[in-house]
């Protein structure tokens, strides 16, 4: 039997995560695709699966097709009792702003230990929730910036074990042991199994 793409719609706007997904699931027959319709949710959930949830659940009634999946990702710091967790987007106006914003926060800490988490939902054309995953990179925060690639938090989050930080991996490297990339994996080996 021919293989055949499965088209899966993010509740996204944000093209450097598709972009992203797309590379991670390169050896899946599955595209990932921004939708064609404003896409702004209110995330009132008080977890990252319940946000995924509420992102998932809404793209799939704005926009056609078969399979709808979001993800809900962040940084929890354990000095700073989880946050900024499921608020990590939105911690500061800009992303120069949110990394500048954590570090005042963690000035003179000398633990620093911190995980990336990302939580997805995957939802159908029915509008239920058929599949969720969860993936998690461990580290610590690092004094200040160093690498080019990635975004958001990577250039200040230091990788457990690879004294490297995620803006210092390549793609591939980054796409392997990130947390999206754990967690997008556990999900298209279930979508592309079934």
């Amino acid at each position: 039997m021919e293989n055949k793409i499965i088209k899966i719609i993010l509740g996204t706007s944000n093209p450097n995560k598709v972009r992203e997904m797309n590379a991670i699931a390169k050896d899946f027959s599955v595209e990932l695709m921004l939708p064609n319709c404003e896409f702004n949710p209110v995330e009132n959930g008080a977890t990252f699966e319940e946000n995924a949830r509420i992102k998932a659940l809404e793209i799939s009634g704005l926009s056609s097709g078969d399979y709808f999946m979001a993800d809900d990702s962040g940084l929890c710091v354990d000095y700073l009792k989880g946050a900024p967790g499921i608020h990590s987007a939105r911690y500061a106006e800009t992303q120069e702003k949110r990394i500048d914003k954590l570090l005042s926060a963690l000035k003179g800490v000398n633990k620093r230990h911190a995980r990336f988490v990302c939580a997805l939902c995957l939802v159908n054309k029915k509008g239920e929730i058929i599949h969720e995953t969860k993936g998690y990179i461990e580290g610590e925060i690092t004094l200040e910036r160093s690498g080019n690639n990635g975004f958001g938090y990577d250039p200040i989050f230091l990788v457990k074990g690879l004294n490297k930080t995620m803006a210092e991996l390549s793609e591939e490297e980054k796409n392997t042991l990130s947390h999206r990339g754990q967690a997008l994996n556990n999900m298209l080996k279930w979508v592309t199994m079934r």
